[in-house]
């Protein structure tokens, strides 16, 4: 099996700057206290979920113990792992709202080893009304969460397609943020009001949240809108865009369907290496 990416370090990358050398993590002594990072975009289609995964699963291989928490009332983090939503028993929505369930209450094991799974359902669409009545509403998740921080070295965070109390409650306890950006003209205009967000959580709520990076996706090096798009991105963002570049292909919607990674599904496809590169970039920072 082959993981030899196209393009070497100290060359140009998708990006227009020179490709870092991404060395292989050591394989930790201990694991934990896990760093928190949400995947986050209020503009739906962008590729949360599928990053959400992929990076995840590259972590497990990297020997990190990950946590995927799925804060989308549509469920689709469990679906790409194989999971029927319609038959949960509790989801994250018992997690938030039950004061007597437990994370180890919710978690499923999936099938990379290493990583686990809080998944959610349409029961979850509740609770962004029912927090509104609750004492110290944006701090619920990472109340909840508190208990497990110390069993993982990552957790990851898909959040829905908005700015709601659910994403609020995702960045006040996160450490860091994601943002997968198509690249695409129309995906732009959303980023800043994100970034407005996330400095208001920081000022109000979470003074260590910051922006982890901007991860671009669904990228195509054949056009040009494309090409501008990502380069606009690198211009007012700098180096908080990773290196790494999620090029569009036919392979995503195959591992949804499957239910697995695309690390496992095809290990060896440039999707594979490019969400392995990833892992090594965050890990990195």
């Amino acid at each position: 099996m082959s993981t030899k990416p196209v393009l070497e370090p100290g060359m140009i990358g998708p990006t227009g700057r020179p490709l870092p050398y991404l060395a292989t993590p050591p394989p930790l002594e201990r694991h934990g206290p896990a760093r928190i990072l949400a995947m986050c975009n209020q503009k739906g289609g962008v590729g949360k979920t599928t990053s959400t995964i992929n990076l995840g699963a590259a972590l497990a291989e990297l020997g990190r113990r990950v946590l995927l928490v799925d804060l989308d009332p549509q469920g689709a983090l469990g679906v790409g792992l194989g999971v029927n939503p319609l038959q949960l028993d509790r989801t994250v929505y018992n997690l938030l709202m039950e004061r007597d369930v437990t994370v180890d209450d919710v978690m499923l094991k999936t099938n990379v080893p290493g990583m686990d799974l809080l998944p959610s359902n349409i029961d979850l669409s509740a609770a962004e009304v029912q927090l509104v009545n609750e004492v110290a509403r944006e701090q619920t998740l990472l109340r909840v969460l508190t208990p497990v921080v110390d069993d993982y070295d990552v957790i990851l965070f898909d959040c829905q397609p908005s700015l709601g109390l659910l994403t609020v409650n995702a960045l006040t306890a996160a450490d860091g943020v994601i943002i997968p950006l198509e690249c695409e003209f129309f995906a732009l205009r959303g980023v800043a009001l994100l970034i407005q967000t996330i400095e208001k959580i920081q000022e109000r709520l979470n003074p260590r949240l910051e922006l982890e990076g901007i991860l671009a996706t669904m990228y195509d090096a054949r056009t040009l809108h494309g090409r501008e798009v990502l380069a606009r991105v690198v211009e007012a963002f700098g180096d908080k865009v990773f290196h790494t570049v999620i090029n569009r292909t036919v392979r995503f919607p195959e591992t949804t369907v499957a239910g697995e990674p695309i690390t496992s599904y095809a290990s060896s496809s440039t999707g594979a290496t490019a969400y392995r590169d990833l892992a090594k970039e965050v890990l990195a920072r």
